[in-house]
């Protein structure tokens, strides 16, 4: 006799805790003392949630799909007034309360869960950054509403931001994103500089990418910094405490792009690399170096 598949619900999520431990110690978080405890407590209920949607999206067991319908669900209950059974969705809806935050950046980040499940490679540039407008734009844009700061022209230099992290994100985890069966490495780039899946595969290995792929890292990096440069004008904009947040995100985020593995020789740049001195180091996974982001905070801060 079969058995018919049994509903999915809340209970099925990953567990809070660990979710709200793991955001908090995300190299993107901007949970600081400087911001007060309220605001500090709101931002974490934005990264618990993207959190949880991310670790539905790329960690789950079974059926990813009917697991991003249940934070839908919950989702739906925190914006019509109602009690969401997960830990993580009770925290989100006491700060949608609060800070009256609009429900359409929430459902991006679910958005670009669900293209994940379907997408594994991305043709362009430009289709990589309308990915990039739903898996990290909206962070952004919640932590501006947070703020009380969501102006337009903040929302467009937020953008920038955002997707130039989600850009340096993917470069420190080729071989990762590469094992669960995606490449956000764009493949008219990937067939422009001679780079196969098993130079992918490999960068991770003893003697870190191979040629080719480090010609890529640095095209690819050149662009994220540019990104990161053009949203950089957004902390001028903003008051002292929030100004000093927004300025670590984007020092946290150059000091990233100066630890990525550079050409090994002035021959694999292009005109949009430096190949001499912009990427110096040999892993491709590494840790930003505390000078570096200490060297680049006081221009962030200036907004530049």
């Amino acid at each position: 006799m079969s058995t018919l598949p049994r509903t999915l619900t809340a209970e099925d999520l990953p567990g809070g805790e660990a979710l709200l431990a793991q955001a908090a110690s995300e190299n993107f978080t901007v949970a600081n003392r400087l911001l007060g405890a309220d605001t500090c407590r709101h931002l974490m209920a934005i990264y618990g949630y993207a959190r949880l949607v991310d670790d539905v999206g790329d960690e789950a067991e079974g059926d990813r799909g009917a697991l991003l319908d249940v934070v839908e669900d919950e989702l739906a209950a925190v914006f019509a007034g109602g009690e969401p059974r997960h830990p993580v969705m009770r925290s989100l809806g006491s700060t949608v309360r609060a800070c009256g935050l609009p429900e359409e950046p929430f459902r991006r980040l679910l958005a670009a869960n669900r293209m994940d499940q379907e997408v594994s490679d991305y043709d362009t540039w430009d289709r990589l950054m309308e990915y990039c407008a739903l898996s990290a734009n909206p962070v952004g844009e919640l932590v501006l509403h947070v703020f009380g700061a969501a102006t337009p022209d903040r929302i467009a230099l937020s953008d920038r931001i955002c997707s130039g992290l989600q850009i340096v994100e993917h470069l420190q985890d080729i071989a990762e994103d590469h094992a669960r069966g995606r490449i956000y490495l764009p493949a008219e780039d990937r067939c422009r500089f001679g780079v196969d899946e098993r130079s992918l595969a490999g960068a991770d290995g003893p003697g870190g990418p191979d040629g080719p792929l480090r010609a890529l890292i640095g095209f690819e990096a050149a662009r994220a910094r540019r990104l990161l440069s053009a949203g950089a004008p957004l902390a001028r904009t903003l008051p002292p405490r929030e100004r000093i947040a927004v300025a670590g995100f984007v020092a946290g985020g150059r000091a990233a792009l100066d630890g990525l593995p550079a050409p090994r020789s002035p021959a694999g740049a292009t005109d949009d690399v430096d190949a001499a001195g912009a990427f110096r180091a040999t892993s491709i996974r590494p840790r930003a170096h505390r000078w570096a982001f200490v060297t680049a905070f006081p221009r962030a801060v200036l907004g530049r």
